[in-house]
């Protein structure tokens, strides 16, 4: 794996992907991917349904288990470990410790419907880090104060908007305090005119420094927030580069294509 430098000491990206490919039965849905991406870097991810986008996103999440190449997470080999020359898949417990710095935001919000807005954040400090009730409740009200809903801390599921319910499972992502923030399709489950508030709170975490990989058909966002932007298209990066370039002047027609669609 490559390393670069910052200010003359040595790091690895965030995450490196290498070759990365995954099939379901015959059909090869991720085809030789190839990434790194850097502390604090916010890359976007665009492309046609069925594309590959989400499988992507989850395969770095360990949701799915790639079938070649490799993925590193801050250096770490993601679900093997080596034994001389061989690489040896790890237990779910270890694949489970891995997870922990990745927070992952799907198109579905997943609360607990049993549960309040308070409770859904703390739940997964409290159980999975061994976090004092106390320390996990004060970080929780200060995460969902960030997203807009410190007045809805007590409120269940059932009594948000779809707007809020995706800002507290952002604010249950971030209690975990992962290195990076994945998005699959946050704001495509979402009445339109709720999209706005949700793009809001995932604008403020790029502009905090968050490390962010966000499958996304929001292009005016992408435009905006992203420093890099990824077209994937038949399992592949077809094309990369900043927002004004891949967005604005594509130099691949299919990337053409795809944005004029979008646009129409």
């Amino acid at each position: 794996m490559s390393e670069q430098m910052l200010e003359g000491v040595a790091i690895n990206p965030t995450l490196t992907v290498k070759d990365v490919r995954k099939s379901f039965g015959s059909f090869e849905v991720l085809r030789g991917i190839d990434l790194e991406i850097n502390l604090g870097e916010v890359v976007c991810v665009i492309g046609p349904s069925g594309s590959g986008k989400s499988t992507f996103l989850r395969c770095i999440n360990q949701l799915e288990t790639i079938d070649g190449g490799a993925i590193w997470i801050n250096g770490e080999l993601v679900g093997y470990r080596r034994a001389g020359n061989r690489l040896l898949e790890l237990s779910e417990h270890e694949i489970a410790r891995q997870r922990l710095s990745t927070g992952m935001v799907f198109q579905r919000f997943n609360l607990f419907p049993h549960m309040t807005a308070l409770q859904n954040v703390t739940e997964g400090p409290v159980q999975v880090l061994k976090v004092s009730r106390k320390e996990a409740e004060d970080y929780g009200r200060e995460l969902l104060d960030s997203v807009g809903l410190a007045h809805k801390c007590d409120a269940y599921p059932v009594e948000l908007s779809g707007g809020q319910q995706q800002r507290v499972a952002i604010a249950r992502a971030l209690a975990m305090k992962p290195t990076l923030m994945l998005f699959d399709e946050p704001t495509s489950a979402l009445d339109p005119e709720l999209v706005g508030e949700v793009l809001s709170v995932m604008r403020s975490l790029a502009e905090s420094g968050t490390t962010m990989v966000v499958v996304t058909h929001e292009l005016g966002f992408a435009r905006e927030v992203a420093g890099r932007v990824l077209f994937m298209d038949g399992g592949l990066i077809v094309e990369s580069g900043p927002p004004k370039q891949v967005l604005g002047s594509p130099t691949q027609a299919r990337t053409r294509e795809f944005i004029s669609a979008v646009l129409s």
